[in-house]
């Protein structure tokens, strides 16, 4: 495979294979399937759009499965050719999905919590549910031997559950501050896992144990980049190269990719590289040979690709899937159109925080001024009433 430039939020699918034929599947041409509880008119109480909320590769590449707004759980073959096996009826939106090391299954997480199993060697099965968090969950991971489900929720939590009991809690990995919007379980070393949150910082767990080995703040790397001085870094991406044991990573409306480098020795991140670009970046995705794919914003150039050299990426015009891929998105640009600009999706995962204490202390003072207010008046009332009272008796 050259590359996918699909991304949660489109409603279409490219793939450029490695003989640079095209393969496009637009969900807005799907089977519809029945969505979501019914009012009682008997129709649909909801109705969702076409747009891809999550998607993946199986390990070999033979199958590629995706979700979208809709509730529908698309399965592709791809091996020979590009073939849709079956489009089945989720129970909620997806939020992440990813195919076992066996691909024998799907998982998906979904807004309410759960983690649903259907199964790829029955294609039309219904789903299975397999545990469930009281939080929304936003990334869900394997391990490359398909024996642990880790799973990342809003409420700063990553659980460690076992694949053949997920009703078993092997760990939970405790630390962030803020939402964990991306996990990865590093496919050389598997006892390693990479997390990124709404609290600005990159984690290595050894996640068997739950214990944090390194912690990475982002705002140390990616400060200059902005001028605010209370800006967030909410990790939108993460994409890992084993040649190397390169992690980029893009954080939500910075047009920068940031390169780390794992030391799995000293158990730490080396940050490498940046490549800042004009325009917001979409999606990133490193290839086998390092080659990083970078969909951008951007209807003149829609699509970068940086080749290593030297320990350094640096930018690639001449390749020929490069341009073929760039083509086609400019001329379907309109497909793209009504997402440029759109706001961030990290935004509303923050959550609220109040300062009761000074609210308590500010109404306090308040009353108090008005209770003083009170015996004021009351003092003037009574005086002006004693020397009435006086003036009548002299008058007598």
């Amino acid at each position: 495979a050259r590359g996918c430039c699909s991304s949660s939020g489109f409603s279409v699918l490219v793939f450029v294979c490695r003989d640079d034929s095209l393969f496009v599947y637009d969900c807005i041409n799907a089977e519809k399937t029945t969505l979501g509880n019914k009012g009682q008119d008997g129709k649909p109480t909801d109705k969702g759009s076409d747009d891809i909320l999550a998607f993946a590769f199986s390990p070999s590449g033979d199958y590629f499965a995706l979700t979208d707004d809709s509730k529908r759980l698309v399965l592709f073959h791809t091996k020979p050719s590009w073939e849709c096996v079956s489009i089945r009826s989720v129970n909620r939106r997806g939020t992440s999905l990813i195919i076992t090391a066996a691909e024998d299954k799907i998982l998906v997480a979904d807004k309410s919590g759960d983690v649903y199993s259907y199964s790829i060697t029955e294609p039309q099965a219904e789903g299975k549910l397999e545990l469930g968090h009281l939080s929304l969950l936003l990334d869900v991971a394997l391990s490359p031997d398909d024996q642990y489900i880790l799973t990342a929720d809003r409420d700063e939590k990553i659980r460690v559950s076992l694949a053949k009991a997920p009703h078993y809690i092997v760990s939970y990995c405790l630390g962030h501050k803020e939402f964990v919007s991306k996990i990865l379980v590093i496919p050389n070393y598997p006892d390693l896992l990479l997390s990124a949150s709404g609290d600005s910082t990159l984690r290595l767990w050894e996640y068997k144990s739950g214990e944090e080995v390194y912690c990475c703040h982002l705002s140390s790397i990616c400060g200059p980049e902005t001028t605010k001085t209370d800006q967030k870094y909410p990790v939108s991406r993460i994409t890992y190269c084993c040649q190397g044991g390169y992690v980029a990573i893009l954080c939500d409306c910075i047009p920068t990719v940031y390169i780390f480098q794992l030391d799995a020795t000293a158990q730490q991140l080396v940050y490498r590289q940046k490549i800042s670009l004009t325009h917001k970046i979409w999606d990133i995705a490193f290839e086998e040979t390092g080659d990083l794919w970078i969909l951008e914003e951007n209807s003149e150039a829609p699509l970068q690709l940086y080749r290593p050299c030297d320990g350094q990426w640096k930018p690639v015009i001449d390749d020929k899937g490069l341009q073929k891929m760039s083509k086609y998105l400019q001329d379907n640009w309109t497909v793209f159109e009504g997402f440029v600009g759109a706001e961030s999706h990290y935004s509303c995962l923050y959550k609220a925080s109040f300062d009761n204490m000074a609210a308590y202390l500010q109404r306090k003072e308040e009353r108090l001024k008005q209770q003083k207010k009170k015996r004021q008046d009351l003092q003037h009332g009574s005086n002006g009433q004693t020397k009435k009272m006086k003036t009548e008796e002299s008058s007598l």
